[in-house]
């Protein structure tokens, strides 16, 4: 037998002889005299301690001092009801002695005394409670019930519904102490899961309503991969320097004001005019030519209609697209005339 063992049983030994200290001398000695032995042989077999297997040493000197009528054998170890038992008294008492200490802080010799006062309100709490719970159980609107037990969120049948829980559980709480052991014994269990299920809804309100003030929402922006802007007039012609504003006359900032060159370098740009990157326009038209420097086929004048040598042209009038061939005259003083008379003022 080890060492730890054998202290087990000596401490055992020894709060079961106190426990029967009232005995004779002689008497206890007797009884307890092959206790050692019965004890190794408790321990030997396994399956836990002394007191798991024996119960508690008082426990065991109560049920040896039923056997002071007759000596030789030992009681058999306590039944697990008598266990439960045991551990209840034990915390009745203790429960007894708090009450006892707490209650001159509320002003009563127990707290019980205060307790008592408060029963009509649980009474009422109680009908409440009951009356939330049957109309979460019979709703399905889908709506929040809200602090009223509303049925498909009628206001009429909260009203009755509620009164009908309080003056039932009103009812009930005045007749509860004339119930025998079982019914009043379900209906404080029925009481303990209806408080369990309302502090489990009250706990989700609180947490709905808590996070309600905001939600993480993500929204797609359609402009996310918008790196610069070109602007195009009626005729398709790029627009350089564009600013673009809102009706409110804030400018709109679309892109990243930078551009990239052939070996990936970035350069800012500060103006913050559109297009950022001309060179990367996706659309151009191909340059136009200037009309003052240069004539196309239809610019020139008939070959047949040039002036031969010694003649001077007459200039057409307005509206006018083609030069007359009566404005071409042999050379002499009335053509000359007839030149100056018909120029465009």
């Amino acid at each position: 037998m080890t060492t730890t063992a054998q202290d087990e049983i000596n401490l055992y030994v020894f709060a079961v002889r106190a426990a029967l200290g009232d005995l004779p001398e002689s008497l206890r000695d007797e009884l307890l005299e092959d206790l050692p032995e019965h004890l190794a042989e408790v321990l030997a077999d396994g399956g836990g301690t002394l007191t798991e297997r024996l119960g508690s040493p008082e426990a065991y000197a109560a049920d040896l001092r039923g056997t002071a009528g007759f000596v030789g054998g030992f009681p058999d170890p306590p039944s697990r009801a008598h266990q439960l038992f045991e551990l209840r008294d034990q915390a009745l008492v203790r429960l007894s002695a708090v009450d006892a200490r707490l209650g001159p802080l509320l002003g009563y010799s127990r707290v019980s005394e205060f307790l008592l006062l408060l029963r009509p309100a649980w009474w009422v709490l109680r009908g409440y409670l009951a009356a939330m719970v049957l109309a979460w159980m019979l709703d399905d609107s889908g709506q929040p019930i809200g602090l009223l037990p509303r049925i498909g969120g009628s206001e009429v049948v909260a009203l009755l519904l509620l009164g009908i829980g309080v003056l039932g559980s009103i009812w009930l709480g005045r007749r509860s102490l004339r119930l025998t052991k079982w019914p009043r014994m379900s209906l404080y269990a029925a009481s303990v899961i209806l408080v369990l299920v309302a502090l489990g809804g009250f706990s989700s309100a609180d947490s709905s309503t808590r996070d309600s003030y905001y939600t993480d929402v993500n929204y797609d922006n359609p402009y996310s991969n918008i790196e610069d802007l070109f602007v195009y007039d009626e005729q398709g012609r790029l627009v350089d320097n564009a600013r673009i504003f809102d009706q409110n006359g804030e400018p709109l900032r679309l892109g990243n004001p930078y551009c990239t060159d052939e070996t990936g370098a970035y350069t800012e740009v500060e103006t913050l005019t559109y297009p950022y990157c001309p060179g990367r326009a996706p659309y151009r038209l191909p340059e136009q030519a200037d009309p003052a420097t240069s004539a196309g086929p239809a610019a020139s004048a008939d070959p047949a209609e040039e002036a031969s040598p010694g003649t001077r042209p007459v200039p057409a009038p307005p509206g006018s697209s083609r030069v007359s061939p009566s404005a071409t005259t042999e050379p002499g003083p009335s053509a000359s005339a007839a030149a100056t008379s018909v120029a465009p003022r």
